[in-house]
């Protein structure tokens, strides 16, 4: 089974709506015996909690589910992950930095890598920017940002699983 575990800062807004969608995916793809998909957050202040409603409300319009709670990462994960996704460079910068070994450290890769649109260009460069703060358009912002990313990911991971891409 091939884990990949996407992590944001409190695991309620950005990581489980990249769960969510990443999850339809594989599912779409009929890969779901062979990936698992979970998220968490770098911090443990939401630990328990639901995703954001505004996280649910966006998703649930565009069609996705999302049963959630929030959780922090550590480092003893790494061991069983595969591909760790952070949403923002901060993100990659203390995951990596967690990691107990080089290996586990390059098991750690920005979401929007996987977006073959996105540059340093555009916006807010490769982060997912966090929505928290702002208001509902943030979050819509959010899920176009990971939904771009999402197919690249999926290629990316059935090249490691040697699956063949449609």
């Amino acid at each position: 089974m091939y884990r990949v575990c996407f992590v944001c800062t409190g695991n309620i807004c950005r990581s489980p709506m990249a769960e969510s969608v990443f999850r339809a995916h594989v599912a779409e793809a009929g890969l779901a015996h062979r990936i698992t998909v979970d998220s968490a957050g770098t911090g443990g202040w939401h630990e328990g909690e639901g995703a954001d409603p505004r996280t649910v409300s966006v998703l649930e319009a565009a069609g996705y589910e999302l049963e959630h709670r929030a959780r922090q990462f550590r480092a003893s994960w790494f061991d069983r992950l595969d591909l760790v996704i952070a949403l923002d460079a901060g993100h990659l910068r203390d995951l990596r930095a967690l990691a107990p070994t080089p290996e586990d450290a390059a098991k750690v890769r920005l979401l929007r890598s996987h977006d073959p649109d996105a540059s340093a260009a555009q916006g807010d460069g490769p982060d997912v920017p966090d929505p928290y703060y702002g208001s509902l358009d943030g979050f819509e912002e959010c899920l176009e940002l990971v939904e771009a990313a999402s197919p690249g990911l999926l290629n990316a991971v059935r090249a490691a699983l040697k699956e063949p891409t449609p």
